[in-house]
């Protein structure tokens, strides 16, 4: 299936974990596909790009329509989390976290914005379970995630007269290579795989290609009804109420 041919994607954080796989996906689906992080980008059209700079998201986009001459699709994926609780994070630290999770999106979405009516596009963010509810020391992540869930509805109201769809996905716990790195960090790796796969209603965490999956079905136009909306993907594990 081709959903894509002539399309051209951005995808921030494109050359790792989620965001990698969502570029391979919109790829294999005829996409031209840009990625934007910091550092090169070996497989697909990389733009070196640092998000705590506001002057960074304009540039991307205008790269990408240097190069391409339209834009079709933006994916912003890119993001951070750094753990510390209200009273021990410093403003430098909180203002560092929003201004990747929340102000670079909202840069990518405005510089986008003319290219994206032009050619009747559609936006996804890469939002977070903790957009909904909270891991212990996660408070900017936390903040920032659910201020990307509230911009993904109001940029959806304002511009779908233009023809413009905006949704978000929430992942839960997804095995990228950072993850995976955690996991093998502990003292005791299969016991931790066995105790994070008994909270998710699935029995296991979830792939990187299966939240790809569900973003290249909202970026394309067999969704053209659906916008506005934050799709959990999390092996159902907001479902389950804990035991008492």
């Amino acid at each position: 299936m081709m959903r894509f041919e002539g399309k051209v994607a951005l995808v921030t954080g494109g050359r790792s974990g989620i965001g990698r796989a969502i570029a391979q996906r919109l790829h294999s689906e005829g996409a031209r596909v840009f990625t934007a992080q910091r550092g090169e980008d070996p497989q697909f059209d990389g733009i070196p790009a640092d998000f705590t700079d506001p002057a960074s998201p304009g540039q991307v986009v205008s790269q990408v329509i240097a190069a391409a001459g339209q834009l079709d699709v933006l994916i912003n994926n890119a993001g951070m989390m750094q753990e510390s609780s209200v009273e021990a994070m410093s403003l430098e630290d909180w203002t560092r976290n929003l201004t990747v999770n929340l102000t670079a999106p909202f840069l990518m979405i405005k510089a986008a914005l003319p290219y994206l009516r032009k050619t009747r596009g559609n936006i996804v963010n890469t939002g977070s379970i903790e957009g909904l509810g909270s891991n212990p020391g996660h408070a900017a992540y936390c903040a920032s995630k659910a201020g990307l869930h509230g911009l993904t509805r109001a940029v959806a109201v304002d511009h779908g007269p233009e023809g413009i769809r905006c949704n978000a996905v929430a992942p839960g716990w997804i095995d990228t290579d950072l993850n995976l790195e955690f996991i093998e960090s502990m003292d005791d790796p299969e016991g931790f795989r066995q105790n994070i796969g008994r909270i998710h209603p699935v029995a296991r965490t979830g792939r990187p290609e299966e939240v790809a999956a569900l973003v290249a079905f909202l970026a394309a136009e067999e969704s053209g009804f659906v916008t506005g909306q934050v799709y959990t993907v999390d092996g159902g594990r907001m479902s389950k109420l804990s035991l008492p």
